[in-house]
């Protein structure tokens, strides 16, 4: 980035970003060597994550306070040319350390300041450090704790575990549908007020007096669980097929309640091996026919052979579903597709 002309030689202007989600001294190997190189380390204020973390390494950081882009960009590119001393260019580049919230319009001001000097300074943009895969997470965290904190969303503020989950549910079942739409924008739309209730809840659950917890519990408890339940990735499990896998998913959960039970002091809470367990940790608000798939699937797993024929129609419906399961269908999913046919012909 640089106006018409020869750069004076050795004038360089360095504007260094990184990413607010990343920890503040984090910085590449080319962005720490650039600062201890710099003749001048400037930022808006000296108490911001990245230029902290530049003072507390040794670097000094002067704090320019709060211009505005023009004069900001007037100010670095005098100082980068040497022109504000008379004294030629300086010894090292002059590094900005770049604001929390990325300097909206600075770099405008800078393209418009350097375009109009004949030997403007060389500018270079410079990123120390990037986001990595599931940043934005962050991002949410943060925002549902303004929403939640004095001052925020009032709305927000007055809900509860309980008044919350009808929004879960309702969440669900959108991003459901619009996942069966196949509309790639509608999911992402939809997974993310999914995750929001996520967040909501964990927010909320961070201010019960007698068991609090947090987003980072919550998803340590996943990460947990699902280290366990795949020692054929992380151990040394040796399944190999995706039935294999289900079955030894099911032989590690039955050793989880068996150990929860004892823990407790009391007995397992799905009874003895039978009908009875098959139901265990089935919400009885499910879908029926999802239920169905679940408890065909266990007790096809249980190695008790085909499921007890009968005549009535709660019995035939079973069938069909586990007749839907042989040939790797979703029982729940094809009968929606019926009826959305049939609402293409109305």
């Amino acid at each position: 980035m640089a106006g018409p002309g020869a750069a004076r030689a050795g004038s360089r202007l360095v504007l260094l970003s990184g990413s607010p989600r990343i920890a503040p001294g984090l910085l590449t190997r080319a962005a720490w060597q650039a600062l201890e190189s710099a003749s001048a380390v400037l930022a808006r204020d000296a108490d911001e994550p990245l230029a902290a973390a530049v003072t507390e390494s040794g670097v000094p950081v002067r704090a320019v306070g709060g211009v505005g882009p023009p004069e900001l960009a007037r100010n670095l590119v005098s100082e980068a040319s040497g022109a504000a001393e008379g004294s030629g260019p300086p010894v090292g580049p002059v590094v900005w350390v770049g604001s929390a919230d990325g300097d909206p319009g600075l770099t405008d001001a800078i393209a418009s300041e350097v375009s109009r000097l004949p030997q403007p300074p060389e500018v270079e943009l410079l990123v120390g450090s990037w986001d990595v895969p599931g940043s934005r997470v962050l991002d949410l965290v943060a925002v549902m704790d303004r929403l939640r904190s004095p001052g925020g969303c009032p709305w927000d503020a007055e809900q509860t575990h309980e008044s919350l989950v009808k929004y879960l549910v309702e969440e669900a079942h959108e991003a459901a549908e619009a996942i069966r739409s196949g509309d790639r924008d509608h999911m992402v739309e939809e997974l993310g007020d999914v995750l929001l209730q996520v967040a909501f809840q964990s927010r909320v659950g961070e201010e019960d007096p007698e068991r609090p917890f947090d987003i980072d519990e919550v998803a340590g408890g996943i990460v947990e669980k699902l280290l366990r339940r795949h020692p054929h990735v992380f151990a040394d499990g040796d399944a190999t097929t995706p039935e294999e896998v289900e079955r030894a998913w099911e032989v590690i959960k039955a050793e989880e309640k068996a150990q929860k039970a004892a823990t407790a002091g009391g007995e397992h809470s799905g009874g003895e091996a039978g009908h009875a367990s098959l139901l265990h940790g089935i919400p009885a608000s499910l879908p029926a026919l999802v239920a169905a798939d679940k408890v065909v699937a266990r007790w096809g797993r249980t190695g008790r052979g085909d499921l007890p024929a009968g005549d009535d129609l709660g019995a035939r419906l079973l069938a069909l579903v586990a007749e839907a399961r042989r040939e790797g269908l979703d029982a729940e999913g094809e009968l929606r597709r019926v009826l959305r046919e049939l609402d293409a012909q109305d």
